[in-house]
């Protein structure tokens, strides 16, 4: 039996080390933070693609399902990447400030990943404008007077 690992989780769980507290509030407050978000994306987010593959209901569900499988991925990776303290917290004032950070700083990498998902739904939503709009006209007449001139004569 390996001592020094029994020894580590006994210190780990000690009322004079918080961290066990923290990883645990961190882990439950980033996976309730990013299934919220992921829903509200989904449910909101299919609007937007309904109108784009207009033509394609199918497609506009494939891609809601694909945006928000890799907006799981890259948040749920970046939270439990960033779980480890890199420091002791042997008082509940440490352990709360520990937990602001954490959760400041995976409030701001879930903040821009939603931006970086309402701009994919205005690229994508645009693409599907610029396909039903009508082609550019011609010119009609000719601003240049003097090249109207030559024109006429």
């Amino acid at each position: 039996m390996n001592t020094t690992s029994s020894v580590d989780l006994v210190t780990a769980i000690t009322p004079s080390n918080h961290l066990f507290a923290v990883y645990l509030a961190y882990v439950l407050a980033s996976l309730a933070l990013t299934i919220w978000l992921a829903r509200t994306l989904f449910k909101n987010g299919e609007v937007f693609l309904e109108e784009v593959f207009a033509d394609n209901p199918r497609m506009a569900a494939a891609v809601n399902d694909l945006l928000v499988v890799g907006f799981y991925l890259l948040n749920l990776g970046y939270a439990f990447i960033t779980l480890k303290a890199d420091h002791e917290v042997l008082t509940a004032a440490a352990a709360a400030e520990t937990l602001a950070m954490k959760l400041g700083s995976l409030l701001l990498a879930l903040g821009g990943m939603h931006m970086l998902n309402l701009y994919l739904f205005h690229r994508i939503r645009r693409r599907g404008q610029l396909r039903l709009a009508p082609p550019p006209v011609r010119p009609q007449h000719l601003h240049n007077a003097t090249t109207v001139v030559e024109a006429r004569v």
